[in-house]
């Protein structure tokens, strides 16, 4: 197997670069048809969300230029996102996954979004036949990792998130927010997480809009507010002294033109937007008129940054849990070589031991239940002992230079068939089973 990973990120590539790279969660699988059909591509699995939009693949030679992928699925002058983009290889890329899944790499260190969003992408990805063995493999025990560094370390304990720190710029920009109406548009979790926020700061009642009319009422009831239809946002949206936004759309939903209509039946008291999608809902223009203050998400991340000081000993420690966890999952991928040689080899004893039975018990004559029981452990027990050495030396050395040559020793030695197929999942020898975990927006 031959991991790759390229991607752009919150760190590496400004907003307007990332909206030109998202892939909306109807159209992932497409996306993810067009990633296995790149030549030297074996599987592969996308995660796009606000903050970074990643293609990881297991490649048949390591060396794939994922951005072939790039260049036939967006369109996108390559200049555009080539100055941004990152790679990863095998181990690094390993390490870079289980980052992302323990919430290392996000925005807000400790974050438990992304957990959840590198799941649904993981599910899509099964679905879709694109995931199959290797990556099924990292992927689940990404998942582990990151229930792993959330128990043993703190890095995710505090409140701080992306929808906290925007009530929190909604409390300067207003001093209070006793009272003041918001307006959700798109039912999103992160745009549901900031609505909590600013409830428990006072503020409301609440609207919400969204595409799926059914939907927006679902979560305007949650919050005992009120639905009202997308195609009458523009009439409501005015009442909003908050607005909320995460839709997905292609192109802006608000802009300029909208803002100015809004300030003037509203005569110019403020308005303030939360932009929490990629591509932006708000046009950038709409930030230039007096009393509209927009915030996207990568305003977000400066104000972030002030909060996330008492972190960064739990996210060291978190750390050395990952580089402890990617040296045990290279050694468990390397023992994956020898298991093919240890089921044949276990498969031919059984056969010669079978054989030999079948032979002595017309010798013996009829035998009682426990003469019956007392053989067979018996001679499962002398093959056992038999294998020991041999499996052992093959486990000993899956990870060192002389494997591929023990491995065609034995297979000379004891005349073995190569098995076609075998289970990854069964084949880790080491007794441990990959824990599942709960769910960066």
């Amino acid at each position: 197997m031959n991991f790759q990973l390229i991607g752009v990120n919150h760190k590496t590539a400004p907003i307007e670069v990332r909206e030109q790279l998202a892939i909306p969660e109807r159209k992932l699988t497409e996306a993810l048809r067009t990633l296995v059909g790149v030549p030297g591509v074996n599987e592969g699995l996308i995660v796009s969300t606000c903050n970074r939009v990643e293609v990881l693949a297991n490649t048949v030679n390591g060396s794939t230029d994922l951005r072939q992928f790039l260049t036939r699925y967006f369109k996108v002058d390559a200049g555009v996102y080539q100055p941004h983009l990152y790679e990863y290889r095998q181990r690094e890329a390993i390490r870079h996954v289980f980052r992302v899944a323990s919430s290392l790499d996000s925005m807000v260190v400790g974050e438990p979004q992304i957990l959840g969003q590198v799941k649904e992408a993981y599910a899509t990805a099964r679905a879709a036949g694109a995931v199959q063995s290797y990556l099924d493999l990292l992927l689940t025990r990404a998942f582990a990792v990151a229930k792993r560094v959330r128990t043993e370390t703190g890095v995710g304990s505090s409140s701080v998130s992306i929808a906290s720190v925007a009530v929190e710029l909604a409390g300067k920009i207003f001093g209070s927010l006793e009272g003041k109406h918001v307006c959700l548009v798109g039912a999103g979790k992160m745009s549901e997480l900031a609505a909590r926020h600013l409830l428990a700061q006072g503020a409301g009642p609440i609207f919400v809009a969204n595409r799926t009319y059914e939907r927006a009422q679902k979560l305007a009831h949650r919050f005992a507010g009120q639905a009202i239809r997308f195609d009458q946002l523009y009439e409501h949206c005015e009442q909003a002294d908050i607005v909320i936004t995460s839709t997905g759309a292609p192109v802006a939903i608000f802009r300029r033109e909208h803002g100015e209509m809004f300030l003037a039946r509203r005569r110019n008291r403020p308005m303030f937007f939360i932009d929490i999608a990629v591509p932006r809902d708000v046009d950038p223009g709409m930030n230039k008129l007096d009393g509209i203050f927009v915030y996207d998400i990568d305003d977000l991340q400066e104000a972030v940054s002030s909060h996330v000081e008492g972190r960064k000993k739990e996210a060291e420690l978190a750390e050395t849990i990952i580089e402890t966890e990617v040296e045990r999952f290279q050694t468990r991928l390397k023992t994956l070589h020898v298991v093919p040689t240890i089921v044949s080899l276990q498969d031919q004893f059984e056969t010669i031991r079978q054989a030999e039975l079948d032979r002595v018990r017309g010798r013996l004559g009829k035998l009682t239940p426990e003469q019956e029981t007392a053989i067979e452990a018996l001679s499962r027990g002398i093959v056992n002992k038999i294998l020991h050495t041999p499996i052992r030396s093959l486990k000993s050395a899956a990870a060192g230079p002389e494997m591929t040559t023990l491995i065609e020793s034995f297979h000379k030695i004891f005349d073995l068939q190569a098995k076609a197929a075998v289970s990854l999942q069964g084949g880790l020898g080491d007794g441990q089973k990959d824990d599942d975990s709960e769910q960066e927006s």
